[in-house]
């Protein structure tokens, strides 16, 4: 017993050891730092935003952000961490197929771009709100155009 209990003392101050040097800015999901230097794969629009994914009209209201500020896209994280499970590059990788209209972070974080966007925020200032999550509290209810 007092093997185990000793095993799990070491553990957790490993654990807590570590923990100090560990860099949470590192865990940001994957984004390209500037702008496209080529074309960019095409987001979804007209005829391709209706269906079942597309049941709810900021489905579609924020596709048509998302085409708008396309390149500022191509330079945002996306904090759903499709990076991870699905290969994504950026936030614009998620509205070249169905994933954005499926996932509130994604259009959220979209929409957010499109408003800062229009307020004339730099990408760079953009994608730091992003990172702080000022995005998170958008209402999808409630964007427009």
């Amino acid at each position: 017993m007092k093997r185990v209990l000793a095993l799990v003392a070491v553990a957790v101050l490993t654990v807590a050891a570590c923990a100090q040097w560990s860099n949470p800015s590192k865990d940001i999901p994957a984004y390209n730092a500037s702008a496209p230097t080529k074309a960019l794969p095409p987001i979804l629009h007209d005829a391709q935003l209706t269906g079942v994914y597309f049941s709810h009209p900021y489905q579609v209201t924020v596709y048509k952000m998302a085409a708008k500020v396309s390149p500022v896209l191509h330079q945002m994280p996306c904090y759903c961490r499709c990076d991870l499970g699905m290969g994504h590059n950026s936030l614009h990788s998620c509205f070249e197929g169905l994933h954005g209209a499926e996932c509130s972070t994604c259009m959220k974080e979209a929409a957010f771009t499109y408003q800062q966007t229009k307020l004339h925020k730099s990408p760079a200032q953009i994608r730091a709100a992003i990172e702080k999550g000022d995005w998170m509290n958008l209402d999808l209810e409630h964007v427009s155009l």
